[in-house]
């Protein structure tokens, strides 16, 4: 137990085992006294033209509103979340994640903003894997490596998007399918992701896959956060809680190893918040790697776990609060390493690193190299199913994590 500013506790909980859908409800159930507001509006979902692809497909924009007037807006190009605006602890809306300005940027400039990725989310190794005894060659786009599913990935792709009936919000459902072959990986793939906004200011991420082919899938989105405004400056002195007493060592090449290390081998202990521009002392050549964080975090949870909380990040300045929900095992903490300045965002400011943090939940990078790893491989007649959760809150009142 930690005791931060205003008094505020924060406290880590394993959870034990309750179903995704009793955790889905726990979230929402905490957050409705988050806000302590009243309905300024009804729940809405609008859309408008955003532009053309380089391809000549039309792009659209949507806008999710809840009655707090919490607003989130997303593309239909790569399901790219453009902007998520929410309160701070006096009332004040502000764009809590980092955007570019316009589609051909989103297009063409590396980062992923935002985005929906895939095939594999995360790195793979070599860029191939073996799968049923056949090497599949991938798309090298990091280095020697495939990273977030190749070059032209699910983020380069515009989404079929069609608006959902849902109680006590709004919601909208992306459907693309992924030819046999795309970007080299086996199998049709066919996907949808929902985007629910819900009145107690939750974000939920709903992703469902299917195959005609063995393949593997990893799913994620690739938000950058920063819970002081987009354009802010560093999130170095905001806190960051995981849920994770270990996490995956990678090489220099930013592969995991194969290793499942405790935590609690350095002085970075996930159990405690800590600031983000934290640095690991005995495991100092990790940073040097990544040149910050660019970590995959192994969850705590049972096999049969099914929604997890896995991470509370917080801002002492706003008072805002992320808590952050996931199926998934594990999450993925990066810092904007690769930002260096060059890429002015949709703030109007230059974007550095640490100026975003990331929470990808998401299966560990480099599995289907990794027989020890928890399996990414999906075969025909299985669905994949995955969801997160984003909860906003702020520190007046702070809603207690879940037990």
């Amino acid at each position: 137990m930690t005791d931060l500013t205003g008094g505020v506790r924060f406290y880590l909980q394993r959870k034990s085992g309750a179903g995704e859908r009793r955790a889905c409800a726990i979230a929402a159930a905490l957050a409705a006294g988050v806000t302590g507001g009243t309905a300024d509006a009804a729940p809405a979902l609008d859309h408008a033209p955003y532009g053309t692809t380089q391809g000549g497909q039309a792009v659209e924009i949507f806008t999710m509103t809840n009655h707090h007037s919490l607003r989130v807006r997303f593309l239909s190009l790569g399901g790219v979340i453009t902007e998520i605006d929410v309160p701070d602890r006096a009332g004040r809306l502000d764009d809590v994640v980092l955007g570019l300005n316009s589609l051909r940027e989103y297009e063409t400039l590396p980062g992923h903003f935002g985005a929906i990725t895939g095939r594999y989310a995360n790195r793979i190794g070599g860029a191939q894997f073996t799968l049923n005894g056949q090497i599949y060659h991938l798309i090298a786009n990091n280095g020697p490596n495939t990273l977030h599913g190749g070059p032209d990935a699910l983020d380069r792709q515009v989404w079929t998007v069609a608006p959902l009936t849902v109680p006590d919000g709004v919601a909208a459902m992306l459907s693309y399918v992924s030819p046999d072959g795309d970007q080299n990986f086996p199998g049709t793939l066919t996907m949808h992701v929902t985007y629910t906004l819900t009145n107690d200011d939750v974000l939920q991420i709903a992703y469902v896959a299917s195959t005609d082919k063995d393949t593997v899938v990893n799913f994620t989105n690739h938000s950058y956060f920063n819970l002081a405004g987009n354009g802010s400056g560093s999130v170095a002195d905001q806190l960051l809680l995981v849920n994770a007493d270990r996490y995956t060592p990678v090489a220099p090449d930013l592969i995991p190893t194969g290793e499942i290390a405790p935590v609690e081998s350095t002085p970075l202990d996930f159990r405690q918040m800590m600031p983000i521009g934290a640095r690991l002392h005995s495991a100092f050549q990790q940073m040097v790697y990544a040149h910050g964080y660019d970590h995959n975090f192994v969850l705590n949870k049972s096999s049969g776990d099914g929604m997890t909380f896995a991470a509370r990040a917080y801002d002492p300045r706003t008072g805002r609060v992320i808590d952050c929900f996931t199926t998934e095992p594990g999450v993925q903490v990066y810092t904007s390493n690769g930002m260096n300045g060059s890429v002015v965002g949709s703030s109007g400011t230059a974007y550095r690193q640490t100026e975003g943090f990331t929470l990808e939940t998401q299966h560990f990078p480099d599995s289907p190299n990794k027989p020890n790893f928890p399996t990414t491989e999906l075969k025909p007649g299985q669905e994949f199913r995955s969801t997160t959760i984003f909860r906003f809150a702020t520190d007046a009142p702070l809603p207690p994590l879940p037990r």
